[in-house]
Order: structure tokens, then sequence, then C-alpha cells
């Protein structure tokens, strides 16, 4: 048995797994789709603990997008550490959101936002070379960037998983917290450069 077939979720009535995208979405949408529902991890992981909390264990799986399907509702503690689970997911999606705002903030509208003069900046001393030069740079790490959320949002599939009622690789929980690292370190590498 491979890896991948731990994280497979049984077919659905129309014989399709619980894990794939439905196929009437168009090309926007499963663009955005994935990167927005990652965006969205903290504040849903958040609301589901609390619905955890206060003992609305439908609501959680639901906000988690676990739905239980039928089957019975896993316990509290189960879920509190799927939703702190997600959660860190989320805060790590938030700091690539920001990322992609400050990516296009410093590519795509550079002309607008540093008024010049541009005798030191890439593609200077034009403000257009300028402009071109930081917008070339900006679109692989944008790429990169929103690549990134969609592979969060396919952890995040993946680590809901139990709640769905199928198995989770073994690797899925520790590649969280590994990631989990590697923001903070990237967050407060960032906020302590010169």
């Amino acid at each position: 048995m491979t890896s991948a077939s731990h994280d497979e979720a049984p077919p659905t009535a129309e014989g399709r797994s619980t894990l794939q995208q439905p196929p009437h979405r168009g090309r926007w949408q499963r663009l955005a789709g994935p990167a927005g529902a990652a965006v969205l991890l903290l504040p849903s992981a958040l609301a589901a603990l609390a619905a955890t909390v206060f003992g609305s264990r439908g609501a959680a799986c639901r906000l988690l997008r676990a739905g239980a399907d039928g089957r019975p509702l896993p316990g509290r503690v189960r879920l509190a550490a799927q939703a702190v689970l997600a959660g860190l997911l989320g805060v790590l999606a938030l700091v690539l959101a920001a990322l992609l705002g400050l990516l296009v903030a410093r590519g795509l509208l550079y002309g607008w936002v540093d008024r010049g003069p541009y005798d030191t900046s890439w593609g200077g001393p034009t403000r257009t070379g300028a402009w071109l030069t930081h917008f070339a740079v900006s679109l692989p790490f944008g790429a990169a960037d929103v690549a990134l959320l969609h592979l969060l949002a396919a952890l995040q599939r993946r680590l809901t998983a139990p709640l769905r009622g199928a198995r989770r690789a073994w690797w899925v929980v520790p590649a969280v917290g590994v990631l989990a690292v590697a923001g903070a370190v990237f967050v407060v590498a960032f906020v302590h450069q010169a």
C-alpha cells in the first residue's frame, strides 16, 4: 500500500473521492479557491476551536471543512487538536498572504509605491525600467506564493482526513510542525532585516 492511498477518502455516491475538487469549477475558481481557503484557515480554526469548547462538534467539523457525512462526530479533544493544527497552518497562510500583498505592492504597483529617484533602483535610472524590473522579479515569487497557499490547503485536507473517516499519512502532523517553525523563523528574519 502506498502512502498516497492513506490519504484517499472513500468515494462518494457519485464515485469521486471526497478529497477531489468538483469538476464543474472554472479556471479562476480552481486557482483562487484553495488559496482563499488557506487564507481563511486561521479564522475557521479559531471558530472551530470555540465551537468545540462550547459543545457544537458538528459546527466545528463543518468549519474545519470535514463534514461528518453521517459518521459519529469525533470527540472534543480530537477536534480541539485539529483546530489548533489548522490554526498553525492558518497563521502561515496569513504570512504568505501578507507576502503576496507586498509582492503586488512592490512589483505590479512599484511605480506608484516608490516615487523615485530611481538612480539606484533595479532597472533604473528610469521609472519605466525600474517598474518593469520589479514587476518581472515579483512574478515568479508571486506564483511560488500562490503555489504554497495551494499546498497549505492540500495539507489541511490531509490533516482533517480522520474527521472524514479516512486515514491520515504519518508525515502530515510532523509537516505541520516543521512548517510552523519555518514560518516563525521566516517572520523573525524578515522583521530583523536591515
